[in-house]
């Protein structure tokens, strides 16, 4: 028998918008006290960015580097808070009881996940801005407005796919184990997918085998915008993003009413 209540309750759409204002409201605090997540969150990308794109790289690609990086870790820092955010919170608010008193509450529980997303677009946000001014103040890179703002755009919006994937995870791994996994999958996805440094200089078989990574797609994707990409279509790349949203979607969905009734 399940161990949990319908939390369905008909309510004015004026009393759904503000628990929705509240649960996030709540996330976003929770998670700026946590130094553990917010430090590296914020600060890894960016001193990356500058040891990698505007230190000892800066004269590669023909001078290009600092602007070719700023994709590149932009990608790399929007999916870290994405996965954390899901694979490892949701994992351990799960285990705690914290996910079945949730439901059991009367709020949709489309508000927690809600919350969720608009945290990790929030730190996704702010290392985007951190990147963007390092590279425009002290790596020379220009770009139009339009660029600076589809770049924003395609990394806040490419991080989606990473949420659904890091929900998926939050919702079959342990408390204990899900750090420990997510950085399994984060670090050398980020790494063979030419996030730190750029993929031509692999081998074919790497750069072959880069093609099943997702964090790949989204990268060559935001480097499309400047032209630095490999020359594929870029409906290829956000293909396969789409297609990763939808699959780990359904596989969240499924563990998610695993769980309930367990």
């Amino acid at each position: 028998m399940s161990t949990l209540v319908s939390n369905e309750v008909k309510m004015p759409y004026a009393k759904i918008i503000k628990i929705y204002y509240l649960e996030a409201k709540s996330e976003l605090l929770k998670t700026f006290r946590v130094p553990a997540f917010t430090l590296p969150s914020l600060v890894f990308p960016v001193m990356f960015y500058v040891f990698f794109g505007l230190i000892f790289n800066r004269d590669g690609l023909d001078g290009q580097m600092p602007a070719y990086m700023l994709a590149t870790y932009g990608v790399f820092g929007v999916i870290g808070p994405a996965l954390f955010s899901f694979g490892v919170g949701v994992a351990i608010e799960k285990d705690q009881g914290w996910l079945a008193l949730k439901q059991c509450s009367a709020m949709p529980i489309g508000a927690y996940f809600f919350a969720k997303i608009i945290a990790s677009l929030l730190f996704g946000l702010i290392i985007i801005l951190e990147l963007f001014t390092l590279g425009a103040l002290f790596g020379n890179v220009n770009m139009t407005s339009m660029e600076w703002g589809l770049t924003l755009i395609s990394l806040l919006l490419g991080s989606l796919p990473f949420c659904a994937l890091g929900l998926w995870l939050g919702l079959t791994v342990k408390g204990q184990a899900a750090p420990a996994i997510v950085n399994l999958i984060y670090l050398p996805m980020s790494i063979i997918s030419g996030l730190w440094v750029p993929i031509s200089i692999f081998p074919d078989w790497m750069q072959s085998f880069a093609w099943a990574l997702p964090t790949f797609h989204l990268a060559q994707l935001t480097l499309a915008i400047q032209e630095f990409h490999l020359g594929y279509s870029v409906y290829i790349h956000a293909g396969v993003l789409l297609i990763m949203s939808i699959v780990f979607l359904l596989l969240a969905t499924r563990a998610f009413k695993k769980q309930a009734i367990a």
